[in-house]
């Protein structure tokens, strides 16, 4: 009997190309919808040895011989675990670290370099940075601090990235971090108020939970410089909607540059702002749609890492990046 592999939704549906060929064995492979309304469907989903998907609740059929739920990303909030059954392995995978790195450097390039600038001024004979004159000069990285909240893979990628510029490096993060030569300081969460005032540039890559909900707030504003800019990359909900707001508004800091938000596109509200604020009108924010890890690199190193754990749990051995450990072999499995 093959084992039925089940990509649920948009999202995992981008990992199914070329995904038979990394498993060197024969599976029942399946792509669903989002919305899982035909009965073939719905008995797909509920046969499958594996899923992979970013969200399981309640409202889904109950996968009754599931073995591995596979998030194909980092985050599982939007997974009920207590709602799996309880012999499921699950795991989640990363590899968004090397893009998301880019995204950052991308953000923080174009606000020293002025190359669009310059292009668009050129191309009308206008030559506003033109070298030879003190008022033409333009900044650089090189000398400036990058602060990181969180010190997971997207924090240890931008850190290496950030020597490689000459610029400082600061980190806070919940377990101790040492200083070595990609850290140049290091807080733990009970000393953010000396990390706050200690960089120019603060990325937050926290994971959403409830210790972490908020916790860039309005103290956190009042304690950075004024030519501080925060990028977002983790989740919408550990920065305070309306603290960072007003911070902009009020030119408290320089500016944001922000990718996961407080609002996201549903069924009932397909293309919303993504806040309840209105951060579109403001001029010193750049606004991208949860974007910075979906490139062909990530999907390529998460497909690999779904296709090895999948592997793995066919032939018995431990699996990697594991959420929460499951008691059943998958009923499918077969020789390799």
């Amino acid at each position: 009997m093959l084992p039925k592999i089940v990509f649920h939704g948009e999202n995992a549906s981008s990992f199914e190309p070329g995904f038979a060929a990394l498993l060197d064995r024969p599976a029942e492979i399946r792509v669903l919808p989002d919305a899982l309304s035909d009965p073939a469907d719905i008995r797909a989903y509920a046969e499958a040895d594996v899923v992979v998907g970013v969200r399981f609740d309640a409202s889904l059929p109950r996968p009754r011989r599931l073995s591995l739920f596979h998030v194909p990303g980092a985050g599982y909030d939007a997974v009920d675990l207590a709602a799996l059954p309880a012999e499921a392995a699950v795991c989640n995978c990363f590899g968004h670290e090397q893009a998301i790195a880019e995204y950052v450097f991308a953000a923080l390039l174009a606000r020293h370099v002025p190359l669009a600038a310059a292009d668009a001024d050129l191309r009308r004979g206008v030559w506003s940075y033109q070298s030879g004159a003190p008022a033409r000069l333009h900044p650089e990285l090189a000398g400036k601090t990058i602060g990181l909240l969180g010190y997971g893979h997207i924090g240890k990628a931008i850190a290496r990235r950030a020597r490689a510029f000459d610029m400082g490096v600061v980190v806070a993060n919940r377990s101790r971090v040492a200083t070595d030569e990609d850290v140049d300081l290091a807080f733990t969460l009970d000393r953010l108020a000396e990390f706050w005032s200690a960089a120019d540039f603060f990325v937050v890559s926290v994971p959403a939970t409830p210790e972490t909900a908020g916790m860039v707030g309005a103290a956190a504003f009042a304690a950075m410089r004024p030519n501080a800019v925060v990028f977002n990359v983790g989740r919408g909900a550990t920065i305070d909607e309306r603290a960072l707001y007003e911070a902009l508004r009020d030119r408290r800091i320089a500016g944001a540059v922000i990718d996961t938000w407080w609002r996201y596109p549903s069924a009932a509200e397909p293309t919303p702002h993504p806040s309840n604020l209105p951060f579109h009108e403001l001029p010193n924010i750049v606004m991208t749609p949860h974007m910075s890890g979906w490139t062909e690199g990530t999907v390529a190193r998460r497909r690999a890492v779904i296709a090895d754990n999948v592997v793995r749990r066919l032939d018995g051995c431990s699996l990697v990046n594991v959420v929460r450990s499951g008691r059943a072999p998958i009923h499918g499995e077969v020789d390799g």
